[in-house]
Order: C-alpha cells, then structure tokens, then sequence
C-alpha cells in the first residue's frame, strides 16, 4: 500500500464535564448527549482514528501503518470542550506507567483555542508541600485551597509534564496533544456523581505515588515566532519537548494573493499531524488533495515527501518530539 495524505474520522467520548460546541461549531455529529472529546489522531485502542479518503478508507490509523511496514505515532491529539470543570487530576511518568499500568506514561500540552473571559485552569501547587500535607488536603477536601489557579486566554501554551497536577476549568476550548497514553489518576471531582449516581473513581494512592509536590515554573507563550517566513504565512513554535514537537501555523491572503501558501517536506524523520482550528486548508501530495476545514484532522505519513498547502486556515502542525530527556 503506498504512502498518501490521510483525512481521519476522530473517535468521539462522552464525559460528566463536556458541552456540544464540539458538535455545534466542529462539525462532530454524534448521537451523544455530551461531546467532551474528540481524538483527532490517535492509535490508542481506547479510540483509534479511523481513514476517510483513498485506498485504506475504513481502516485504522494504526492498521495502515502497519501495513506500510512504519511504526506508530508517540501521540495522540484531541480537542476538548470544557463546559464544566474537570477533575483535578495527574498523570504517571513512563517508568511508573509502565509498570502499573501497562503503558507509556503521560506528558502533554494544551493549546488555548477558545476560552471564556473567566476561564481558569489548575496547573500544579501554590508553594510546596509535603506527601502528607498533600494527603490531608484530599481527605479533608481542602485540596483547592492549595492548588495554582491560573486565567487563560486564546492562544496560551502550557505544557505539563507528568506528575503535575492540573485540571481544565470549565469555559476552556483546548488542543491537547500528548503522549499516546489515557492513564488519569483522579483526586478530587467537586463531590459530582456519574450516570449511574455514585461518585466517580478517585485514585489517591496512585496520585500520592506520581504527584510533583514542588510547583512549577509557568510559561504561556509560544516559544518561538518565525516570522516572515513566506509572506502570507505565519508560524510560531508552541512546544518542542521529548515526545512532541508543536507549530501553529496560520495561511492568510497578502498583497496580491488571496490566501497563504506554503511547501511543507514530510521527511522520513517524522509523520506530520494537521489540525485544523479555523478556516479552511488546501493539501496537495502524492497525487491526491485534501479538504480540511475547521475541526478535521489529517495524518502525513513520514517519507510522503512535498505537499502544497494552501487556504485561509489557522492549523496546529504536531510531529514527533526532540528524544532528549524530559525537564
């Protein structure tokens, strides 16, 4: 089977917390009641990416791969519509999940898409605590009066690496890409009880074994702005770390253009994901083209080589992550 753009049908999850602008304002039909997530490019087998376009249509991201002889993507990448609060939460790092779970563990980053002007987010400790400070706080449930609540705004970046603990706030609209793992450890959940009227799981001796007591330094801008690469294009480096490398990039029309082109080079060295957030992009590559517009996804297999890119669009451009040890 040769190597071509793949247009993905995202796997769609429902949760306590979610919305419908997923549905409403991202094109994702579904006979949910709510739409919390939906997994742009993913190999999980909790929900795999399906194709849409040319001779592998109806097959798995992951089944295609393997069949051209190339080895699965580290990450996974969903949009998330925070209607109300998520749990405070964290996540293992790879020894750990490895080990108690059977995975890797879980890094990851969040871009802000859209956010209410009241939006906040839990991002780790005020000051640092103690295993046992950390404890008493969950069992007298005083453990907010001891987190970071930060505001958010569209376009910030937070990256949270493993053993933070974090939670999305509710008015959040977020591209999370991570590593390709769905091991949470829940420790507080506001008191709320699931469909069947209990109060949902918490995992406060796994939590307690992986939680980062010390806080975290925080930084919410892009880490870099390549500007004026092309005229009608603009790219900015949202994140490199060890397991995924993150662009935003914007096409936009110029003196004597009506829209933003570029030539992107999808070596062997790494896939390329492309999300698409706003507008509507133009993909052109081994003889087939793709339309994407708000809320569609597509996967470049590594080695596909030139593809044209062309439109009105604001797109997270994800591939693979530096290698190098995690900070």
């Amino acid at each position: 089977m040769e190597l071509y753009p793949l247009k993905l049908k995202a796997a769609l999850k429902e949760y306590i917390w979610g919305g419908n602008r997923l549905r409403e304002e991202y094109g994702k039909a579904s006979d949910l009641d709510k739409v919390a997530e939906s997994w742009e490019m993913s190999v999980h087998p909790d929900g795999p990416s399906v194709i849409m376009n040319g001779p592998a249509a109806g097959k798995t991201l992951a089944d295609y791969l393997t069949a051209v002889g190339q080895e699965l993507p580290p990450i996974l990448i969903k949009l998330i519509d925070a209607h109300d609060n998520l749990s405070v939460q964290v996540h293992p790092d790879n020894e750990y999940a490895q080990r108690v779970e059977g995975e890797p563990g879980k890094t990851e980053m969040w871009y802000i898409v859209e956010a209410t002007p009241d939006a906040q987010l839990i991002y780790g400790f005020k000051q640092e605590i103690t295993r046992e400070e950390f404890a008493q706080s969950i069992k007298d449930n005083t453990l907010l009066d001891k987190v970071r609540q930060v505001p958010v705004k569209k376009g910030d970046v937070f990256y949270i690496p493993s053993g933070t603990l974090h939670a999305i706030g509710k008015g959040c609209l977020i591209c999370e890409i991570q590593q390709s793992s769905n091991t949470t450890y829940r420790v507080y959940d506001y008191g709320r009880l699931g469909k069947d009227g209990k109060p949902r799981q918490l995992h406060v001796a796994k939590a307690l074994d992986v939680t980062k007591l010390q806080p975290l330094a925080l930084h919410t801008a892009p880490e870099a702005e390549i500007a004026g690469v092309l005229a009608g294009v603009e790219l900015s480096l949202l994140k490199q770390s060890p397991y995924f490398t993150v662009y935003r990039l914007d096409l936009h029309d110029f003196v004597g253009q009506d829209e933003g082109r570029l030539d992107l080079m999808v070596s062997p060295a790494s896939f390329q994901a492309l999300t698409v957030l706003a507008g509507e992009l133009r993909l052109q590559a081994a003889g087939q083209e793709l339309r994407l517009v708000k809320g569609e996804s597509a996967y470049l297999p590594a080695g596909l080589g030139l593809c044209h890119l062309s439109g009105k669009a604001s797109v997270l451009l994800s591939q693979k992550g530096s290698g190098n040890a995690d900070a």
